[in-house]
């Protein structure tokens, strides 16, 4: 396991370049103007000669690739630089948004896993029955509805029409104080949203996996012994069928980052979704670099820990070959 992580972090090491790179250059061609959007509507009534010298100020007469070195020793030093739009250093934007971004996808991830594997199980159990194809049917719906259609829904539902949950925020607006149950509350319609979103796919692969083990002949010889089907379906079938579940921890960290801007936007929860907006249309190269390099080691992490978890679930698996 420590050879494996230590060959893929020689690995990300490229990758976390040549992306940040490909930020730097995107960012430079964009046609948004850093100096224009750090000025706001001071920029309206400047003359040229001003915004020139606070373009100088600022480091964007600069070439992008000089740009992107500046920030990348620095980086490698633990400074992250100064944001423009926030007017505050990247660390201490990304190290106040983080943790609620972090909140919400850990949660919305781990609902998702556990109602998509009962629920895949349940199908598998029966197939071609009523709840198999009850499932199934509701399965291909959500994962063609998109996430920012089923948030709104929601808010309209149990928002707004049942009065159950809060719209939006971090807590309620009359508060003075964060407490543990104002979030708690205010973290189940966009948790819920963003697991339905993921959900899909988990109750599919897991249906598809139990349903291919309890084919196979170890599952078919534990029914033959006379093992009950509780111990059969759990004990047998399940621990074969999760494997390929295992690969999809990777595969949807993508798809999780950009559900959760979505869903952070469409909440108004205090997640790094609004600095990553504010970053892009101001063309805030630091901030954009730091928040590109994080999405990238969050993904790499991700493929790592599935394909430790597989090494660790299926012993056929070498991980020194993987």
């Amino acid at each position: 396991m420590a050879r494996l992580a230590g060959r893929r972090s020689l690995f990300a090491a490229p990758v976390l370049l040549v992306v940040t790179f490909a930020m730097f250059a995107i960012a430079a061609a964009s046609p948004f103007d850093p100096v224009r959007a750090y000025a706001g509507t001071a920029a309206l009534g400047a003359d040229r000669e001003t915004l020139d010298r606070l373009r100088t100020n600022l480091g964007a007469d600069r070439p992008f690739a000089e740009r992107w070195w500046d920030w990348l020793t620095s980086a490698l030093t633990g400074d992250l630089g100064q944001s423009s739009v926030m007017r505050q250093p990247v660390a201490e934007v990304i190290g106040e948004r983080l943790v609620w971004s972090t909140l919400l996808c850990a949660v919305a991830f781990a609902a998702a896993v556990l109602a998509g594997t009962l629920l895949g199980v349940l199908a598998a159990r029966r197939q071609g029955g009523w709840l198999d194809r009850t499932v199934t049917s509701l399965a291909y719906v959500l994962s063609a509805a998109p996430v920012f259609w089923t948030a709104l829904l929601a808010i309209w539902l149990f928002a707004l029409r049942l009065d159950l949950l809060p719209a939006g925020g971090l807590t309620d607006t009359a508060s003075e104080q964060v407490t543990a149950a104002q979030v708690a509350s205010h973290l189940v319609l966009p948790a819920g949203v963003l697991a339905v979103s993921q959900l899909p796919w988990f109750t599919l692969y897991v249906r598809q996996g139990v349903a291919d083990a309890l084919a196979e002949d170890p599952v078919r010889g534990a029914r033959a012994r006379g093992l009950s089907e509780h111990t059969v379906l759990l004990g047998h079938a399940l621990r074969s069928g999760l494997l390929p579940v295992l690969t999809l921890i990777g595969s949807r960290l993508p798809e999780l980052i950009t559900g959760a801007l979505l869903v952070e936007s469409v909440f108004s929860w205090p997640g790094i979704a609004a600095a990553t907006v504010e970053a892009a249309t101001a063309v805030d190269f630091p901030l954009l670099a730091a928040l590109t390099a994080l999405a990238t080691v969050a993904v790499l992490a991700g493929n790592l820990l599935a394909d430790l978890l597989y090494g660790l679930f299926d012993t056929r698996v070498e991980l020194s070959e993987m």
